[in-house]
């Protein structure tokens, strides 16, 4: 089993977890909220934060040898069901070549300003030896 602690590129992680661990090809992806990498600050509209929290999603996956291709499942915790609509619009963008399982939960987020939050399970593939 592989923990990585810190990702270039995206928000370290503020409470005593890993932003992702790996064990054998499969990634776990701990719950990503929208904060961006360099300021630290959240966007204040929808779209902005799944926008932000999706390419940052792409960065771990990127940086464990996978991508948003990759994505096996989702879960997904939307702080206002009034969001699903431009939500579903949104993530579809991301998913281009066959949409992951996904699990959606309306609930409150650990800040007031964090709008969505998603985790994620993903593969890589094994490379091959030459």
């Amino acid at each position: 089993m592989k923990k990585i602690e810190k990702v270039d590129g995206v928000p370290a992680p503020r409470a005593p977890y890993s932003t992702y661990t790996q064990a054998g090809n499969l990634i776990f992806v701990a719950g990503q909220v929208a904060m961006d990498p360099e300021t630290q600050e959240t966007p204040e509209s929808f779209a902005a934060q799944l926008h932000l929290i999706l390419q940052n999603l792409k960065t771990i996956l990127e940086s464990a040898g996978s991508s948003l291709e990759n994505i096996l499942k989702t879960t997904v915790f939307l702080k206002d069901l009034s969001n699903y609509q431009e939500y579903n619009e949104i993530y579809r963008q991301y998913f281009k070549k066959g949409l992951p399982a996904r699990s959606t939960v309306v609930a409150d987020l650990v800040r007031e300003d964090f709008l969505i939050e998603i985790e994620a399970i993903a593969w890589t593939p094994e490379k091959q030896s030459s």
